[in-house]
């Protein structure tokens, strides 16, 4: 409002300004100075300094200006037209001015308009029976600046409804643009609560993993205590043995197993430690590594049921899968290897077989059995999320779904087969880190 109030002041301040250029315009066409002209214009240019002041000092409304501007013009424009020579004055076309001017000044309200063209019309009527003119002409003059003052009123009419549309215009956008945020709020919040999600269906099924991998954990671990806790009994009886030498070199050798007995059991503490807390080790992985780390984790399953080989190439580049996420889907797919074997029947020795070569820009990695195969109405699903074939209690279904995803992000593949001479190979290819190779397409099948 305070903005309004100084356009408005300073509106009326120009208008002043330009009367006050009109009455010297006059004068000097006039070639002399005239006291009655100079009253006139110096009122209607006082009064629109007045109106101008008044209104920037809050004294009236904005929307009042054009009731007190629109009497004080039409009574100075009268006045200026009789005193310069009534219907015939070269100024009598500016009463036809007036209502255009106060539509302008008032265009949120039309009665000050209509005010003005029914003031217009009567110092229209008062000039001309001033100077005495028939009543034809008159009417003539009425008619012709009543039609002048309809075209004012009804584009103070127009210029009002276009006012009012893009007012409500501006407001819907407004409210489109919240309604926008609002949708942009949501949109935001539903990708936080999808990655919330996803965080946690990963970390359900590596829990899953590790408490698949629990049982074994204890065998595991007590074969190395069973051994370090025999050595220790028997330096200790060694070193309260008072007669004769000691073996210095079997007790060296003692020493030694007991070490590689501790050095086993932390390993397999910091391996599980390692894969069951949630951390971010980058984004790029060493297969080899990864191998050997599942191999560990994987041996808690196995307990016996049998060995693991493995066929590795040498210096394999860095791939663009995580190192967890890399460990996460061998363990998957050697726990399932382990799994296969065992629900087999008759029953086997399990032979899997993890191989890694350096293929097509990135690396080719296989995980191989001797299980039952996968059947074939199993193999189109296998992938599909929440998708199992185990008991209940024994898988998710999201082991599978959650491997290929991982490899996917980092455009890589991988597919499901059954070797020719029985069991089932997963094979996947994993792009070298810096590098955007298309991944090859999955060969067909063995049946």
């Amino acid at each position: 409002m305070q903005a309004l109030r100084r356009v408005k002041r300073k509106n009326y301040f120009v208008c002043a300004a330009l009367l006050f250029g009109g009455f010297i315009a006059h004068a000097l066409a006039l070639g002399a100075f005239v006291p009655a002209l100079a009253l006139a214009y110096g009122g209607w240019s006082a009064s629109f300094l007045g109106i101008g002041l008044a209104v920037g000092a809050g004294w009236i409304s904005v929307k009042a200006t054009g009731f007190w501007s629109g009497p004080s013009s039409l009574v100075a424009a009268t006045a200026l037209v009789h005193l310069t020579g009534g219907p015939l004055s070269p100024c009598f076309p500016m009463l036809s001015a007036i209502p255009f001017a106060i539509a302008i000044f008032t265009p949120d309200t039309r009665v000050p308009t209509v005010a003005a063209c029914g003031g217009m019309l009567l110092s229209v009527a008062v000039l001309d029976v001033l100077a005495g003119l028939p009543a034809r002409e008159l009417l003539a003059h009425m008619a012709s600046f009543g039609l002048i003052g309809a075209i004012a009123i009804a584009g103070s009419r127009t210029y009002r409804r276009m006012s009012d549309a893009e007012k409500t215009a501006q407001q819907e956008r407004l409210v489109a643009q919240q309604e926008r945020l609002v949708v942009l709020e949501q949109l935001a919040e539903s990708e936080r609560r999808r990655m919330k999600a996803e965080r946690e269906r990963v970390e359900v099924d590596r829990l899953v993993l590790v408490g698949q991998l629990a049982a074994g954990v204890a065998h595991e671990v007590n074969n190395p205590l069973a051994f370090v806790k025999s050595n220790l009994s028997f330096l200790e009886r060694e070193l309260r043995h008072e007669g004769g030498p000691l073996d210095v070199g079997e007790l060296r050798d003692v020493v030694a197993e007991t070490q590689d007995g501790v050095l086993r059991i932390q390993q397999i503490v910091m391996d599980l430690r390692r894969f069951s807390r949630e951390i971010d080790e980058g984004d790029e992985g060493q297969a080899a590594d990864a191998i050997q780390e599942a191999r560990r984790l994987a041996s808690v399953r196995l307990r016996g049921l049998g060995d693991v080989t493995l066929e590795i190439d040498a210096e394999l580049p860095l791939v663009r899968l995580g190192q967890r996420h890399l460990v996460q889907v061998l363990l998957n797919l050697l726990v399932n290897a382990a799994d296969a074997v065992e629900d087999a029947e008759p029953a086997r020795r399990a032979a899997i077989i993890v191989r890694a070569r350096q293929a097509e820009g990135g690396v080719r990695l296989e995980v191989e059995d001797n299980g039952p195969g996968i059947p074939q109405e199993v193999l189109a699903r296998l992938f599909e999320p929440f998708f199992t074939t185990k008991p209940p209690g024994k898988g998710t279904g999201l082991g599978l779904a959650l491997c290929r995803e991982y490899v996917l992000r980092v455009d890589g593949s991988l597919h499901a087969e059954n070797r020719a001479e029985g069991g089932a190979r997963f094979v996947m290819w994993l792009p070298a880190a810096g590098q955007h190779v298309p991944a090859p397409a999955p060969a067909s099948a063995a049946a």
